[in-house]
């Protein structure tokens, strides 16, 4: 495995496996994904990378591949749409021709007295609306040790991130030279830790035999 990634562990039968992609178009910012385990309740896996979200993708693809290999799960994979992920989203989808895993959908009437159900968009979208509740969600699951971080650049992002204020509201965000990119990619993947179960297993159909007819002469 390359410096781009940070294992903790290895994979195991039946585990289900949901992800986070924080994006970034380049420049002094990581393109970073969270690898949550559903089923040990820790984060066994660590994207972390200064390239763009073009050069992420495939390899992201063949990690997720290689998780429904050992697992036999299909995991769930949120990437943001933010910052060129859209375009992204859409090459991981064309890249899934085994439909070894499943790119997130994002959800309707989250809030409302309505039940929730599934849009046609993909990924995740940060905005003023998902991002304090995202972080709020987080930084409740940390507080309460819900969550077991193997990642030490992962628990430093989150003693750099503060509270700050802005001309009209207060925003949590990294201080100034610090980076929040493991930190988002975190809540992503603890959204769909709240929202997704692991796909029902089609059991295949047996087929009926007619019973025997049995003569008496």
């Amino acid at each position: 495995m390359n410096k781009d990634w940070r294992r903790y562990r290895d994979w195991e039968k039946g585990e289900f496996v949901v992800v986070g992609a924080d994006t970034a178009a380049g420049g002094i910012d990581f393109c970073t994904a969270q690898f949550i385990s559903k089923t040990r309740l820790d984060v066994p896996l660590v994207y972390h990378s200064r390239v763009s979200a073009t050069q992420m993708t495939p390899s992201l693809h063949t990690e997720l591949e290689y998780i429904y290999d050992m697992t036999g799960v299909k995991p769930v994979i949120a990437p943001e749409t933010n910052n060129g992920g859209t375009f992204e989203i859409e090459r991981l989808a064309t890249l899934n021709r085994q439909g070894k895993y499943i790119i997130y959908q994002q959800k309707r009437n989250v809030g409302t007295t309505e039940s929730v159900e599934n849009s046609i968009k993909l990924g995740w979208t940060t905005s003023s609306a998902t991002r304090p509740t995202m972080l709020q969600m987080l930084k409740e699951c940390i507080d309460s040790k819900l969550l077991t971080i193997y990642d030490k650049p992962t628990v430093t992002e989150m003693f750099s991130f503060i509270i700050s204020q802005t001309s009209s509201s207060w925003k949590a965000q990294a201080e100034s030279g610090a980076h929040d990119d493991l930190i988002m990619a975190l809540a992503i993947a603890w959204q769909l830790y709240q929202s997704e179960a692991p796909p029902a297993i089609k059991k295949p159909r047996t087929r009926e035999r007619a019973p025997k007819l049995k003569f008496h002469i």
